[in-house]
Formats: structure tokens, C-alpha cells, sequence
């Protein structure tokens, strides 16, 4: 949802945006959690992380984090 402080559904800045933010977390986790508040569901698959936009929870894609 609110990447860099604003809306974007470029993918490519939400990538950033998810990797920078678990940069400054301590955990999993916390990392989650911390998206959870910015709009965005994470979970972990085989494949990846699947990122949806909540509240909705619309799947974005997976990301190789």
C-alpha cells in the first residue's frame, strides 16, 4: 500500500520496500508485524514470501527475500 510514504502498485518499489524494512527488523516476526501495520500480509512459502494488500488480502506475488 504505502511505499517510501506513498501509494504504489509498482512492484519493483515494493520489493525495496520489503527488503529495506527487514533490514531494521530484529526478527521475522517483528518484520511481519511491521507490515502488517503499512498494509501488507506476509507469509512464507516454499517458494517465497507472498505479499498481499490487506484488508482485502489481495495477493501482490511472490518475492525472493
Amino acid at each position: 500500500m504505502f511505499a517510501e510514504n506513498k501509494l504504489t502498485d509498482d512492484i519493483t518499489e515494493i520489493q525495496e520496500f520489503l527488503r529495506a524494512e527487514r533490514a531494521k527488523s530484529l526478527s521475522d516476526s517483528e518484520w511481519r508485524f511491521r507490515m502488517r501495520g503499512y498494509g501488507y500480509n506476509l507469509r512464507r512459502t516454499e517458494a517465497g514470501v507472498e505479499v498481499a494488500r490487506l484488508p482485502q488480502n489481495q495477493m501482490l506475488g511472490v518475492f525472493q527475500i
